[in-house]
């Protein structure tokens, strides 16, 4: 039988995920801080939830979509959370986190019988409406296997990177990759546009040249709104294993500074 699923987080990605789940045949349920969210959920075929707590005691594995380690922290440490999950309970965080967080909380769930893994999401929020997401996953195999049908609702691919927080490192380099792309996309292109090229006839044509990427392909569409974060995550990970990264810390000025404008191939060079 299908296992019950609750999912933390009604955001940008977690809905559409919601939506995967329950039309998949998944007994879905969910909840958020915004209790607004309470329509959109039940739309898309999943019981509402009163809070985490309700939903820990419910669902015999829960997909967390928060923002950030602090809120993944007060989640997984809460005493009423943990004594309402279920013994044996999978918490797969989907959310972008410090690899050390994630392993850290894995541990301290374990000797309560509940198994965290990390499921980190690539491909962004249009892969997430169609379900054909990239999932990284870390954690142990047996765990993984048993996720793997509840990923596979709104994932086209799932890599097993490892243990627990190796996902997140992937994640990582996938990010610090994708951003560095975007950043010499909008380079690019704004050079094309001050000589006077057609830069959408360009971009499609680069897209079939060695330059072509994710960022150039799905242009008009991302949003910088995480760039910071997933870059100050690469940091402190570079700084904890001592690696040198000096155009990781380029790019995520450059995305600092990029941000707050609007990116439409006609407003290059402006």
């Amino acid at each position: 039988m299908s296992p019950s699923v609750g999912v933390v987080g009604a955001g940008r990605m977690g809905l559409p995920l919601i939506g995967h789940l329950a039309r998949k045949g998944f007994r879905t349920a969910a909840t958020d801080l915004d209790g607004a969210k309470r329509s959109e959920v039940e739309e898309r075929g999943a019981a509402w939830a009163a809070g985490a707590v309700e939903l820990a005691a419910a669902n015999e594995v829960v997909l967390v979509c928060v923002g950030y380690d602090r809120e993944l922290r007060e989640l997984l440490q809460d005493p009423k959370l943990l004594s309402a999950s279920r013994p044996g309970a999978v918490y797969a965080v989907l959310s972008t986190v410090h690899p050390k967080t994630v392993q850290a909380l894995a541990a301290e769930c374990l000797e309560k019988n509940i198994h965290v893994v990390d499921a980190t999401m690539c491909r962004g929020g249009k892969a997430a409406d169609e379900g054909t997401l990239l999932s990284f996953v870390g954690g142990e195999a047996a765990v993984v296997e048993r996720l793997r049908p509840v990923l596979g609702a709104f994932s086209s691919d799932i890599v097993h990177t490892g243990g627990v927080g190796s996902a997140q490192v992937a994640k990582a380099v996938n990010n610090l990759i994708m951003w560095a792309c975007l950043v010499a996309d909008h380079e690019g292109l704004a050079l094309a546009n001050r000589y006077g090229l057609d830069v959408e006839k360009l971009r499609q044509a680069l897209l079939m040249s060695s330059a072509a990427n994710h960022a150039l392909a799905n242009w008009g569409t991302q949003t910088m709104a995480w760039a910071d974060d997933d870059m100050a995550i690469v940091a402190e990970m570079a700084a904890d294993c001592g690696v040198a990264l000096p155009h990781a810390g380029l790019t995520r000025e450059l995305c600092r500074a990029l941000k707050p404008k609007r990116y439409k191939l006609d407003e290059y060079g402006r």
